[in-house]
């Protein structure tokens, strides 16, 4: 499933692309995605100019002149530039041609993503206005976390990918967040000091942002905006690498599920 690194390098690929370009025509083949796309969205995006675009959590929002597109790309999206004469595949459901000169196509075997229109401040949107704090901003550090940790005891794992918190932690993310910064995955979130909380606040953030230089991880289909894969795999440390000895101390990775997601961590280095 694509992550929080995997949607900020769709958007930094095709930003250069789009900015300042205008939508020339716009196709919905599948309308019936995890939210159907908006009867009006043709008419909403056809004729108008790409101001921006940025990404809220796992949310993709194409400004325009009067309004935004938001895409998520759900289990298995991906959001990516072609040539106009290539040809469509069955999963591509909605393309906006650009200029007349390439297509941005949504394409998701799963349907599990979404294709929606937003009228004003995309913050007052339902699905963007009660999300936590985003991981590389300013807001988020070892300190915020301590403070909404305060009596929880909830496994801190689950506690860090709750996007009421703060948002884009994803199961990859977490476990090797957990693991960078020492701390168990099962251990209750409101029994971390808040020197550890800042050393997991660091790793958080240098795990997400490594992962974004590499151009995300892909597992299993995830490719950017121009069609290429990442490759922060190849630098995963624990994630399903359950019975494999760990780096630091040579002891068997081990895996277990923690709220029914596949949890990787080292009893000998997590605590």
């Amino acid at each position: 499933m694509p992550e929080l690194p995997e949607v900020e390098t769709t958007v930094r690929g095709i930003t250069p692309h789009l900015v300042g370009r205008r939508i020339s025509a716009a196709s919905i083949h599948e309308r019936r995605l995890r939210w159907p796309v908006p009867r009006l969205l043709e008419q909403r995006v056809v004729g108008k100019t790409v101001h921006s675009i940025s990404r809220r959590a796992k949310y993709i929002l194409i400004e325009l002149d009067d309004g935004y597109v938001m895409v998520h790309l759900g289990m298995s999206g991906t959001l990516r530039l072609t040539s106009m004469s290539e040809m469509r595949a069955n999963h591509d459901h909605v393309e906006f041609a650009i200029d007349g000169e390439k297509l941005l196509r949504f394409r998701d075997p799963r349907r599990f993503g979404s294709v929606l229109w937003i009228d004003g401040d995309p913050n007052a949107f339902h699905l963007l206005a009660n999300l936590g704090v985003e991981p590389l901003g300013e807001a988020f550090d070892g300190q915020y976390l301590y403070r909404a940790a305060k009596g929880r005891k909830v496994a801190v794992k689950n506690f860090i990918m709750d996007s009421r918190i703060v948002v884009g932690v994803g199961n990859i993310y977490a476990s090797e967040a957990l693991f960078r910064a020492g701390i168990h995955p099962l251990r209750a979130a409101g029994r971390i000091s808040v020197v550890r909380f800042e050393r997991l606040a660091c790793a958080i953030r240098e795990t997400l942002s490594e992962a974004i230089a590499a151009g995300g991880t892909t597992l299993r289909d995830f490719v950017d905006g121009s069609g290429n894969p990442g490759y922060f795999k190849h630098d995963l440390k624990v994630y399903e690498r359950d019975n494999e000895p760990c780096l630091r101390c040579a002891k068997p990775v081990q895996r277990r599920v923690i709220g029914q997601r596949s949890t990787y961590f080292c009893n000998r280095c997590q605590r």
